[in-house]
């Protein structure tokens, strides 16, 4: 067994400990931004304390909002922004952690060539003339759909690549609109798409049209299960996992 396996368990077993007498049931809200790397965490954290996480995967968007409305799980895991907003209005408990960086970026099918996106001209060449175009809906909220929409917009290429635009069930992955042929070309967060299977990653779009959203989980505030969930954000945290999250696409914390 690996060295850094062997580390992963007896990490997990120093939780276990701590947490065993005092198994709860945690709530969570997260962003879909991370479902690839936190939904192979879970078991592992569940075998190792007893806890259980119950958790509901959406937009960052609508989670907090709810928070704002006074919805607040005991952990929630959204952007930077939304946990830094929540904090001051004494909804999320001061002491969020970092779990990751997510650029945004293309894709297209596994196999399919990968067009030139090198250049502002080389982009706007390709999204003009690929038949269709998936991003997440803008007017749900998705970070990434709204990114791309004010993207086209600063391209100039609205007009041309709106009547041509595609999305996914809301919260849902764009990478499967490229399997299914519905798009040529898809863009939401890198690791999303490396989540998808049957997707390649072609890349950021080129200089500074490039963006890079920062996920964070904090604690609510008002959470009856605060042990239990900074275990969690503990587990999250450790290097292996955040190992999980590199290879699901995501850049160091």
């Amino acid at each position: 067994m690996a060295r850094s396996t062997l580390c992963f368990f007896a990490a997990i077993l120093t939780v276990a400990f701590l947490q065993f007498a005092s198994a709860a049931e945690i709530k969570v809200y997260s962003t879909i931004g991370v479902k690839g790397a936190v939904e192979e965490l879970i078991p592992l954290f569940e075998k190792a304390t007893g806890n259980k996480i119950s958790i509901n995967w959406g937009l960052i968007s609508s989670f907090t909002k709810k928070a704002q409305d006074g919805d607040v799980p005991d952990v929630l895991i959204v952007s930077r922004a939304s946990i830094e907003s929540l904090t001051k209005d004494a909804k999320i408990a001061p002491g969020g952690v970092l779990l990751g960086n997510s650029i945004f970026a293309f894709g297209v099918k596994h196999g399919a060539p990968k067009p030139d996106i090198s250049t502002v001209e080389a982009l706007k060449k390709t999204l003009l003339s690929a038949r269709a175009v998936g991003y997440t809906d803008p007017a749900a909220g998705g970070a990434s759909g709204v990114y791309f929409s004010k993207m086209i917009e600063k391209l100039g290429i609205a007009a041309e690549v709106k009547p041509k635009s595609k999305f996914p069930p809301p919260a849902g992955f764009v990478g499967t609109l490229l399997t299914s042929d519905e798009v040529d070309i898809a863009f939401q967060s890198k690791p999303e798409l490396v989540t998808t299977a049957g997707v390649d990653v072609v890349g950021p779009p080129p200089g500074d049209l490039g963006q890079t959203n920062t996920f964070v989980a904090g604690i609510g505030a008002t959470s009856a299960n605060v042990e239990a969930g900074k275990a969690f954000l503990k587990f999250l945290t450790s290097p292996d996992a955040q190992a999980i999250f590199k290879a699901k696409g995501f850049d160091p914390a």
